[in-house]
Formats: structure tokens, sequence, C-alpha cells
């Protein structure tokens, strides 16, 4: 039976391995600490982290995310150990939240590696404090026990780990935040949170354990409704977007203009929008007959919730999206204990001298085997079952998506019409794990784009195995960036976006043919040196101005034909034609410039950039990585599945793209 813990209560432990499972609302870094019997951490090696995520009889993610698993060896830690403290922290230098006052209580549960819960603890009663020592496992004559610790600092991992009595406190800090910002830069943003009335009602990922394991019979229910960047992200279903300062360019809300009516004399004052919508969206139409008795219910495009069918395609591929993150997990996590098992039961037969050779110890080893074999039969049928079941609700959705979240082979495309509307989010590629590789989920970001881009134009090695040398790979990025450039033009309306370039060798101009002859550039390519400066000071000066009428309340008093659209800069090639000022001004755009309207996208080798040192580091982690093959380094918030992206890239010989640019270049000058 499982103790639940409340702050500074133990509970023995029986068992030596075991797991600790967090889960929390936001992104976290999880951190395991070893401590002598006073407590004391004697140096780096005895701190299991990101940038070092293993130690004796400790292993902790790599990266930040809303669950954590934690693999914990008792009988592996050195003898001088009399403590091991789970360590959480937010992640520092991010846009998430900075305290946890501000998040829902983290919860955390000890395990065995059966999946039995052993202890757990909920961390309440946090306002201001950015780290946390949640729980400590501490030796006590001979045996083991775990007590609820629920410690905050306001001063973050530094202040925690010199409370710990750690002389490197504030470097080994550093060191972890350096590591936890490379990871959440090849994270995939988290869609916004989905209210209760909101979330889909689906089949939970059946657990993977068998009667002789501890584990339930799976029970169907609702999948919950994980938002592990919640408040970072705005404008959820059915929860208006909170009012932020405006720029030039951004799209103006209809309902604004409208003022609320004169209260009554006497009575209360009623401060909310008369035409604001504060209940949950509408759930969709039955458009498919309800399923038989025992038989899963049948995929129907557009059945999450939302106000409109855009909305409620885009709440689905991101449930799609968790869903599989989430089978995959359980399924990775039975096939661990799967081989645990395994490993445990052939080390009792080869600890027994009796049992080492003969035939009881061969009978003993199969008979393991066989439990194994047994156990990773049981996990797979359950992924099958919920695989089939996403593969069947993908290719339903597939065809039903608008362009602004279609590949470029759907048909939506022939039936394209620049929009008079800005679309919620734009698709950038397709995204996989290798458990489910039939299966493809749209990477869709929300607009306008909260981070620039880099598409990697160094050299790589694809998923599949194959290489590509370093002028196809430029030559590949730079096709990439035209197709996101081209579908960014695309979904927005006539006006509304400009597309820059600097491509200072000329060295992408036949990939970049296709934005050129359309004519939907502002200007030509920049070439050279003086190219890059000139664009690179207008677009500065640009964000200042913006920046200053903004943050002085003076947004409509900008200068007669300013061009308030959203901007975008592609850059190719980087570093060549630039020079200390010039990447003082691209690292300013990257920064500053989304907040008030212009964009960037990188096309560029990092290693080629190294003779700046780590000067350029923060840009790279500022950037969202895309690759123009397919490559396994983006990861998902919620577990870190490595998940292999691949870009959406324009079929060879299909003309579809000049069509577009050339619809979009006709509604241009329409506009204007």
């Amino acid at each position: 039976m499982t103790a639940e813990l409340v702050r500074g209560q133990n509970h023995p432990l029986s068992q030596a391995r075991l797991e600790i499972r967090i889960s929390a609302r936001t992104p976290i870094v999880a951190v395991a600490a070893l401590g002598d019997e006073n407590g004391r951490i004697h140096g780096e090696e005895w701190v299991a982290h990101p940038g070092a995520p293993a130690q004796p009889g400790l292993e902790v993610p790599r990266q930040a995310a809303a669950d954590h698993r934690l693999a914990v060896d008792l009988d592996a830690v050195p003898e001088a150990v009399h403590r091991v403290s789970v360590l959480l922290a937010l992640p520092v230098g991010g846009t998430g939240p900075v305290r946890f006052g501000a998040v829902a209580a983290p919860f955390v549960a000890v395990t065995g590696l059966d999946g039995g819960e052993v202890a757990s603890y909920t961390i309440t009663g946090l306002e201001a404090e950015s780290a946390v020592v949640a729980l400590e496992l501490y030796r006590r004559q001979g045996a083991w026990k775990v007590r609820a610790v629920g410690q905050g600092y306001a001063g973050g991992l530094a202040e925690l780990l010199a409370d710990q009595q750690l002389s490197q406190a504030h470097q080994l800090a550093g060191s972890i935040n350096d590591a936890v910002s490379q990871g959440l830069a090849r994270s995939v943003q988290a869609p916004p949170p989905r209210t209760a009335d909101g979330d889909r009602s689906r089949q939970a990922a059946a657990p993977a354990l068998g009667p002789d394991q501890g584990g339930t019979a799976p029970q169907p229910g609702p999948v919950p409704s994980v938002s592990p960047y919640g408040g970072q992200t705005p404008g959820g279903p059915g929860q208006p977007a909170p009012q932020q300062p405006p720029y030039p360019g951004s799209a103006p809300d209809p309902d604004a203009v409208t003022q609320p009516p004169a209260p009554t004399a006497g009575g209360p004052i009623d401060y909310s929008h008369p035409r604001r919508q504060n209940a949950a969206p509408p759930p969709p139409p039955p458009t498919a007959p309800p399923a038989a008795p025992g038989q899963p219910a049948q995929p129907v495009a557009g059945d999450a919730t939302g106000w409109s069918m855009e909305e409620r395609l885009y709440n689905q591929v991101w449930g799609m999206f968790e869903d599989l993150a989430r089978t995959t997990a359980a399924y990775r996590s039975a096939v661990d204990f799967a081989e645990s098992r395994m490993d445990k039961e052939l080390e009792q037969v080869l600890s027994d001298p009796r049992s080492r050779i003969g035939g009881q110890g061969d009978a003993a080893r199969e008979a393991a085997r066989a439990r194994h074999a047994q156990l990773v039969a049981q996990a797979r049928e359950a992924l099958d079952r919920d695989l089939a079941q996403l593969a069947a609700e993908a290719d339903v959705v597939e065809p039903a998506l608008p362009p602004a979240y279609a590949r470029w082979d759907n048909p939506a495309w022939h039936a394209y019409r620049v929009p008079m509307e800005i679309p919620m989010a734009l698709r950038l590629g397709d995204l996989h794990l290798p458990e489910a590789d039939r299966i493809r989920i749209p990477m869709l970001v929300r607009l306008p784009l909260e981070r620039g881009l880099w598409i990697d134009s160094g050299p790589a090695g694809s998923s599949d195995g194959s290489f590509t040398d370093s002028h196809a790979m430029s030559r590949l990025a730079m096709e990439t960036a035209v197709a996101h450039a081209a579908r960014l033009l695309a979904v927005y309306p006539a006006g509304e976006f400009t597309v820059h370039v600097i491509d200072p060798a000329g060295s992408g101009a036949q990939p970049l043919a296709p934005l050129v002859q359309t004519g939907v550039l502002a200007a030509p390519p920049a070439l050279g040196a003086a190219g890059v400066a000139d664009v690179l000071g207008r677009l500065t000066q640009r964000v200042d101005l913006v920046q200053m009428a903004v943050r002085g309340g003076a947004a409509d008093s900008l200068p007669p034909g300013f061009d308030t659209s959203q901007q975008l800069l592609i850059v190719n090639d980087f570093p060549h034609g630039f020079d200390d000022r010039a990447v003082n001004q691209l690292r300013y755009l990257a920064d500053e410039g989304p907040a008030f309207g212009v964009h960037l996208m990188m096309v560029a080798d990092r290693e080629q950039s190294s003779g700046y040192g780590p000067l350029l580091d923060p840009l790279w982690r500022s950037l969202l990585r895309l690759t123009p093959v397919a490559d396994d380094h983006l990861a998902d918030p919620w577990v870190g599945h490595a998940w292999t992206y691949e870009p959406s890239l324009v079929p060879p010989g299909s003309q579809v793209l000049q069509q577009v640019l050339s619809q979009v270049a006709t509604a241009r000058t329409k506009f204007t």
C-alpha cells in the first residue's frame, strides 16, 4: 500500500532498486545528490545532473521536462554515502515560470521496478522558491528509509547546493544551467493548456504489467491533460489570450473597439468584456456514430474542442503528439522492467554455486528468458493497440488539415487563396518515433513566432544512415529555409509579412530563385559586407523604434509610412560577411526582435562560427534548430523522447511553391 507522506514524515524502504517518478505541469530540472552522514556533498562527482547524468547508483534525465524518472540502486552507492537527496529546480534564463508558487505543486513518487508506488509526496507550500529538496533516501542502522523534505530555496540551485555544504556550489549550478539550456533549445514547445472541459476522452495507455508484477488491469479513461508550459503560451482553447502590449503589425482584436456598457448607479462594476467568451468552448459536433461496445471509437477529424475547426484540429494534433509520447514511454518502461527483472533472476541463479552448471541452472535461465519475452510481448501488444488507434486517427486528420497545417503535397494547397486572417499555427515538418515509424505527427508552432529558427547546414548523418556532403547540405538547408519562408508568406494576409534576405557570397541564388522571381521579397538579397550592414542596421533601428514607442505608450506615433508588418530576416552562409558589430546586431535581433515583430531564420553551420568562441552560444540556444534531413534531435516536453524531425519540403517537380508565391505577389500588388 502506498504511503502518502507529508513534510517531515518518513517511510521504510524494502527494495534497493527503485525509481523516483516526478510529475509537474511545467518543465523542471531533476538532480540527485549523494551525501555523507551529515548530509554533506563532498564534490561535484557526488551529484548526478543533466550535464553528468550517471553517478554510482544514480541516473537522472539529461534535460528539463514535465515528467521525470530517476533510477536509484541503493546497493551500488558508495559505502560512505548515507543520504540520497532528490533536488528539483526551475530552468534559468527561459520564458517559463521563475518560482514554484506560480505553478502546480510537483508530485514525487518512489516506486519499485514493477511500477508499484512505495511512497508519494506532493510538494505544497512553495512560493518564491525556485529550487527545492523534494525528498531524501537515508540510511539508518543498516536500513534505508525515505523522508519527505520539501525545503525550498529562493536563490535557486546555487543556494541549495551551498546549503548542502558543497564548496563548488556556484560553479556546479552554472554548469547545470548551461546543460539545461542546451536541452531546452532542442525541445519542441508544448501547446497551450487545455481546460478540463476541453480535454478529449481517450483510452489511456494500458500498463504493460503482468499480474505477477503488481500491475492492475487497464481501465479506460481520459489521459490526464498535462500542461507542461502552463501559463507560458497564451491563447489556450476556451481561454482568451492575455492582453500583451501591441506592436505595429500585430493582428488587431476585433472586440477591442467595443466598450462595456456604463454600470448602473450603485451597482457593482463589471470589468468583463461584453463579448468575451468565458465558458469552455462548445464540444465538437457528433460527426460519427458511437462505437459498438468493446470496440474503440472511430476517429474523426476535429474531435477536440475549440471555437473553430482550425483550433479543434490544432488541439487534436497536439493530443496525438502527447498520446504517442506517453504510450511509447509506457512501453519503454515496461521493457526496461522486463530486462531488469531478467538480469536480477539471472544474477540470483549465478550467485548459487549449485545452480551455475547443470540442468537446473539451464532451466532457471530459460525460465527467466521466457518471462522476459512474455512481459515484452505484453508490452508490445498494448503498444500496438494504441498505435493502431493513433494511425487511424492520423489517416483521418491529415487530409482535413488547412494549408497552414498541411504538407506541401496536400490537395488543400491546390485550392489556396490568400487568407484574410492569421492562422493559429504553422507546420514546420513532421515528428515520429522509432516504435511508430508509420505515424507522422505534424510539428505545429504558434504564430507569431516566439523564437527564431536555425536551419543547420552543418555536415550530419540522416536518421536512415545516409550522409550528405557539405555542399549538398548547404543547398538542402537553403531550400528548407525557402520552403518555410514561403509557407509564412502564404498564411499571412496580404501585406502583413515581409521577408528580407542576407546572402553575402551569393551562394544561395539558386534556392532563392522562387522568392526572387515571384517578387515577394522586400528587396533583392543583400550581398557583401555592405549589404549585411545595411539590412541589419535598418532592422535594428526598426526594433529600437518600435520598442521605444510601445514602452512609452506611443505606439500610434510612429512615422508615416512605417511598415507595420511582421518582418522575417533570412541569413544565409553565416558568418561569411559578418564583422563583430554585425554579430552583435544579429544577437540583438534574435533576443529582442520577436517581441516587436522581427523574426530571424539562420541558415548556418555552427562549427564555421567557432572563431567567435562562446560569444554565439546564447544565439544558438535561443533558436529552434531544424535540419534539412531527417534527424532525431528534438525532444518533447513531457518525457524527453528523442523525436525524429523531417522537414516539410516541396515534392520534386511540383510547381505548388511557385503557384502559391505568385498568388501572394498578386495579392500584395492589389493591397498596395
